[in-house]
Protein backbone atom coordinates (compact mmCIF):
# COMPACT_ATOMS: atom_id res chain seq x y z
CA UNK A 1 0.00 0.00 0.00
CA UNK A 2 1.25 3.56 -0.91
CA UNK A 3 2.75 5.40 2.03
CA UNK A 4 0.49 8.65 1.65
CA UNK A 5 -2.31 6.49 1.61
CA UNK A 6 -1.49 4.68 4.19
CA UNK A 7 -0.86 8.10 6.24
CA UNK A 8 -4.28 9.07 5.20
CA UNK A 9 -6.05 6.20 6.18
CA UNK A 10 -4.66 5.85 9.86
CA UNK A 11 -5.34 9.63 9.76
CA UNK A 12 -9.11 8.81 8.81
CA UNK A 13 -9.80 5.79 11.62
CA UNK A 14 -8.30 8.74 13.80
CA UNK A 15 -10.88 11.29 12.91
CA UNK A 16 -13.76 8.29 12.31
CA UNK A 17 -13.63 6.19 15.41
CA UNK A 18 -13.85 9.42 17.41
CA UNK A 19 -17.64 9.20 17.71
CA UNK A 20 -16.59 6.08 19.52
CA UNK A 21 -15.79 8.54 22.43
CA UNK A 22 -18.63 10.11 22.31
CA UNK A 23 -20.39 6.83 22.55
CA UNK A 24 -18.42 6.36 25.59
CA UNK A 25 -19.50 9.54 26.97
CA UNK A 26 -23.21 8.74 26.61
CA UNK A 27 -22.41 5.16 28.53
CA UNK A 28 -20.82 6.93 31.17
CA UNK A 29 -23.19 9.25 31.91
CA UNK A 30 -26.36 8.44 30.23
CA UNK A 31 -27.81 12.11 30.61
CA UNK A 32 -24.89 14.20 28.94
CA UNK A 33 -24.33 17.53 29.62
CA UNK A 34 -24.99 19.73 26.21
CA UNK A 35 -23.35 22.67 27.42
CA UNK A 36 -20.56 20.80 27.17
CA UNK A 37 -21.17 19.48 23.89
CA UNK A 38 -22.43 22.83 22.33
CA UNK A 39 -18.83 24.17 23.21
CA UNK A 40 -16.80 21.26 22.11
CA UNK A 41 -18.83 21.58 18.93
CA UNK A 42 -18.06 25.11 18.95
CA UNK A 43 -14.37 24.60 19.61
CA UNK A 44 -14.31 21.89 16.48
CA UNK A 45 -16.19 24.86 14.29
CA UNK A 46 -13.49 26.98 15.28
CA UNK A 47 -10.51 24.66 14.00
CA UNK A 48 -12.64 23.85 10.31
CA UNK A 49 -12.78 27.56 9.77
CA UNK A 50 -9.27 28.18 10.10
CA UNK A 51 -8.33 25.37 8.21
CA UNK A 52 -10.73 25.86 5.43
CA UNK A 53 -10.14 30.21 5.08
CA UNK A 54 -7.12 30.42 6.40
CA UNK A 55 -5.14 26.86 4.81
CA UNK A 56 -7.07 25.82 1.93
CA UNK A 57 -9.06 28.20 0.15
CA UNK A 58 -5.85 30.81 0.76
CA UNK A 59 -3.07 28.25 -0.41
CA UNK A 60 -5.67 27.76 -3.33
CA UNK A 61 -5.87 31.66 -4.42
CA UNK A 62 -2.17 32.01 -3.80
CA UNK A 63 -1.99 28.89 -5.94
CA UNK A 64 -4.49 29.21 -8.52
CA UNK A 65 -4.61 33.14 -8.88
CA UNK A 66 -7.84 35.11 -7.04
CA UNK A 67 -10.34 34.05 -9.52
CA UNK A 68 -9.68 29.91 -9.56
CA UNK A 69 -9.14 29.40 -6.65
CA UNK A 70 -12.38 31.44 -5.70
CA UNK A 71 -14.24 28.54 -8.09
CA UNK A 72 -12.74 25.55 -6.74
CA UNK A 73 -13.80 26.95 -2.89
CA UNK A 74 -17.55 28.06 -4.45
CA UNK A 75 -17.52 24.66 -6.04
CA UNK A 76 -17.34 22.82 -2.58
CA UNK A 77 -19.47 24.98 -0.80
CA UNK A 78 -22.50 24.19 -3.65
CA UNK A 79 -21.41 20.27 -3.93
CA UNK A 80 -21.47 20.05 -0.31
CA UNK A 81 -24.87 22.14 -0.05
CA UNK A 82 -26.73 19.90 -2.72
CA UNK A 83 -25.46 16.31 -0.66
CA UNK A 84 -27.14 18.10 2.54
CA UNK A 85 -30.53 18.06 0.71
CA UNK A 86 -30.53 14.35 0.87
CA UNK A 87 -28.79 13.76 4.52
CA UNK A 88 -30.68 13.33 7.32
CA UNK A 89 -29.97 15.91 10.42
CA UNK A 90 -28.21 14.52 13.36
CA UNK A 91 -30.21 15.27 16.09
CA UNK A 92 -29.78 14.69 20.44
CA UNK A 93 -32.70 13.41 22.24
CA UNK A 94 -32.90 16.35 24.69
CA UNK A 95 -32.84 14.45 28.65
CA UNK A 96 -35.21 16.36 30.09
CA UNK A 97 -37.88 14.83 27.06
CA UNK A 98 -36.29 11.66 27.60
CA UNK A 99 -37.25 12.03 31.20
CA UNK A 100 -40.84 13.18 30.37
CA UNK A 101 -41.53 10.35 27.54
CA UNK A 102 -40.27 7.65 30.13
CA UNK A 103 -42.60 8.73 32.72
CA UNK A 104 -45.33 8.90 30.56
CA UNK A 105 -44.95 5.64 29.36
CA UNK A 106 -44.83 4.12 33.02
CA UNK A 107 -48.38 6.30 33.57
CA UNK A 108 -49.69 4.84 30.17
CA UNK A 109 -48.60 1.47 30.31
CA UNK A 110 -45.59 -0.68 28.93
CA UNK A 111 -47.31 -0.50 25.03
CA UNK A 112 -46.38 3.03 24.78
CA UNK A 113 -43.10 2.85 26.31
CA UNK A 114 -41.96 0.51 24.06
CA UNK A 115 -43.48 1.91 20.63
CA UNK A 116 -41.92 5.49 22.02
CA UNK A 117 -38.55 3.65 22.22
CA UNK A 118 -39.03 1.76 18.70
CA UNK A 119 -39.28 5.55 17.43
CA UNK A 120 -36.06 6.46 19.67
CA UNK A 121 -34.16 3.86 18.09
CA UNK A 122 -35.33 4.53 14.68
CA UNK A 123 -34.09 8.01 15.01
CA UNK A 124 -31.11 6.72 16.16
CA UNK A 125 -30.39 4.50 13.73
CA UNK A 126 -31.30 7.90 10.57
CA UNK A 127 -28.88 9.65 12.46
CA UNK A 128 -26.19 7.09 12.05
CA UNK A 129 -27.06 6.70 8.43
CA UNK A 130 -26.96 10.52 8.22
CA UNK A 131 -23.56 10.74 9.63
CA UNK A 132 -21.66 7.71 7.85
CA UNK A 133 -22.85 10.19 4.88
CA UNK A 134 -21.30 12.78 6.44
CA UNK A 135 -17.99 10.89 7.12
CA UNK A 136 -17.71 9.65 4.01
CA UNK A 137 -16.76 12.79 2.27
CA UNK A 138 -14.52 13.69 5.49
CA UNK A 139 -12.55 10.98 4.63
CA UNK A 140 -12.12 11.86 1.03
CA UNK A 141 -11.12 15.52 2.47
CA UNK A 142 -8.43 13.66 4.57
CA UNK A 143 -6.92 11.78 1.74
CA UNK A 144 -6.39 14.95 -0.17
CA UNK A 145 -4.92 17.24 2.46
CA UNK A 146 -2.43 14.47 2.87
CA UNK A 147 -1.41 14.40 -0.66
CA UNK A 148 -0.44 17.62 -0.19
CA UNK A 149 1.31 17.09 2.74
CA UNK A 150 1.07 15.87 6.29
CA UNK A 151 0.45 18.87 8.51
CA UNK A 152 -2.29 19.46 6.58
CA UNK A 153 -3.92 15.66 6.76
CA UNK A 154 -3.06 16.20 10.69
CA UNK A 155 -5.32 19.15 10.67
CA UNK A 156 -8.44 17.73 9.10
CA UNK A 157 -7.87 14.92 10.88
CA UNK A 158 -7.65 16.99 14.25
CA UNK A 159 -10.86 18.90 13.60
CA UNK A 160 -12.80 16.12 12.11
CA UNK A 161 -12.09 14.10 15.21
CA UNK A 162 -13.38 16.89 17.35
CA UNK A 163 -16.37 17.69 15.06
CA UNK A 164 -17.29 13.74 15.08
CA UNK A 165 -17.18 13.06 18.90
CA UNK A 166 -20.80 15.19 19.56
CA UNK A 167 -21.77 13.12 16.48
CA UNK A 168 -20.98 10.09 18.79
CA UNK A 169 -23.24 11.01 21.26
CA UNK A 170 -25.83 11.99 18.56
CA UNK A 171 -25.94 8.37 16.96
CA UNK A 172 -25.61 6.68 21.06
CA UNK A 173 -28.00 8.18 22.77
CA UNK A 174 -31.14 7.61 21.04
CA UNK A 175 -29.60 4.01 20.69
CA UNK A 176 -28.89 3.42 24.53
CA UNK A 177 -32.39 5.22 25.28
CA UNK A 178 -34.35 2.95 23.07
CA UNK A 179 -32.03 -0.53 23.69
CA UNK A 180 -30.97 0.20 27.55
CA UNK A 181 -27.88 -1.73 25.30
CA UNK A 182 -24.41 -0.33 26.47
CA UNK A 183 -22.92 -2.37 23.35
CA UNK A 184 -25.65 -1.59 20.91
CA UNK A 185 -24.74 2.60 21.35
CA UNK A 186 -20.91 1.96 21.18
CA UNK A 187 -21.25 -0.29 18.05
CA UNK A 188 -23.73 1.69 16.01
CA UNK A 189 -21.64 5.02 16.76
CA UNK A 190 -18.53 3.72 15.91
CA UNK A 191 -19.85 1.48 12.71
CA UNK A 192 -20.91 5.33 11.76
CA UNK A 193 -17.38 6.01 12.09
CA UNK A 194 -15.86 3.68 9.27
CA UNK A 195 -17.10 5.40 6.37
CA UNK A 196 -14.23 7.59 6.67
CA UNK A 197 -11.43 5.79 6.18
CA UNK A 198 -13.89 4.30 3.68
CA UNK A 199 -14.01 7.35 1.62
CA UNK A 200 -10.05 7.10 1.86
CA UNK A 201 -9.85 3.72 0.22
CA UNK A 202 -12.52 4.38 -2.65
CA UNK A 203 -10.86 8.10 -3.63
CA UNK A 204 -7.33 6.21 -3.33
CA UNK A 205 -8.29 4.65 -6.49
CA UNK A 206 -10.12 7.23 -8.37
CA UNK A 207 -7.20 9.45 -7.39
CA UNK A 208 -3.18 8.61 -8.66
CA UNK A 209 -0.72 9.60 -6.53
CA UNK A 210 1.06 11.95 -9.16
CA UNK A 211 -2.04 14.13 -9.18
CA UNK A 212 -0.78 17.35 -11.62
CA UNK A 213 -0.48 19.66 -8.56
CA UNK A 214 -2.76 22.32 -9.71
CA UNK A 215 -5.65 20.12 -9.75
CA UNK A 216 -4.74 18.91 -5.99
CA UNK A 217 -4.55 22.82 -5.12
CA UNK A 218 -8.11 22.88 -6.74
CA UNK A 219 -9.73 20.09 -4.81
CA UNK A 220 -7.79 21.27 -1.55
CA UNK A 221 -10.10 24.57 -2.30
CA UNK A 222 -12.92 22.55 -2.71
CA UNK A 223 -12.72 20.86 0.45
CA UNK A 224 -12.45 23.66 2.16
CA UNK A 225 -15.71 25.23 0.66
CA UNK A 226 -17.06 21.37 1.64
CA UNK A 227 -15.44 21.90 5.35
CA UNK A 228 -16.84 25.68 5.62
CA UNK A 229 -20.29 24.89 4.50
CA UNK A 230 -20.53 22.02 7.23
CA UNK A 231 -19.31 24.16 9.73
CA UNK A 232 -21.61 27.17 9.20
CA UNK A 233 -24.93 25.22 8.02
CA UNK A 234 -24.30 22.46 10.93
CA UNK A 235 -21.78 22.60 13.27
CA UNK A 236 -22.35 26.44 14.60
CA UNK A 237 -26.41 25.91 14.60
CA UNK A 238 -25.84 22.65 17.12
CA UNK A 239 -23.46 24.73 19.29
CA UNK A 240 -25.80 27.86 19.28
CA UNK A 241 -28.36 25.60 20.55
CA UNK A 242 -26.53 24.12 23.33
CA UNK A 243 -24.11 26.46 24.76
CA UNK A 244 -25.53 29.72 23.59
CA UNK A 245 -24.41 32.24 21.16
CA UNK A 246 -22.03 33.95 23.34
CA UNK A 247 -20.28 30.99 24.55
CA UNK A 248 -20.23 29.08 21.18
CA UNK A 249 -18.82 32.21 19.32
CA UNK A 250 -15.60 32.31 22.10
CA UNK A 251 -15.19 28.38 21.70
CA UNK A 252 -14.89 29.20 17.98
CA UNK A 253 -12.26 31.73 18.63
CA UNK A 254 -10.71 29.65 21.07
CA UNK A 255 -10.92 26.71 18.43
CA UNK A 256 -8.94 28.94 15.95
CA UNK A 257 -6.30 30.37 18.44
CA UNK A 258 -5.36 26.23 19.22
CA UNK A 259 -5.30 25.68 15.32
CA UNK A 260 -2.86 28.72 14.70
CA UNK A 261 -0.50 27.55 17.62
CA UNK A 262 -0.77 23.83 16.55
CA UNK A 263 0.02 24.81 13.00
CA UNK A 264 3.11 26.58 13.92
CA UNK A 265 4.58 23.80 16.42
CA UNK A 266 4.05 21.32 14.30
CA UNK A 267 5.87 22.99 11.39
CA UNK A 268 8.77 22.94 14.15
CA UNK A 269 8.61 19.83 15.50
CA UNK A 270 8.33 17.87 12.21
CA UNK A 271 11.46 16.00 10.44
CA UNK A 272 12.53 18.67 7.76
CA UNK A 273 11.97 15.79 4.85
CA UNK A 274 8.38 15.77 5.47
CA UNK A 275 6.20 17.72 3.77
CA UNK A 276 4.42 21.05 5.11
Amino acid sequence: MDSQVLVALVLSLVGGLSTSLGALFVIINPAPNLKMLGLLQGFAAGLMLSISFFDLAHNAINSLGFLKGNLWFFAGVIFFAIIANFIPEPTLVPTSDVKTKKKKGDEGGKDILKKHRQQVLFSGIITAVGISLHNFPEGMAVFLGSMKGLRVGVNLALAIALHNIPEGVAVALPVYFATQSKWQAFKLATLSGFAEPLGVIIVAYLFPSSLNPEILEGLLGSVGGVMAFLTLHEMLPLAFDYAGQKQSVKAVFFGMAFMSASLYFLSISLPEEISL
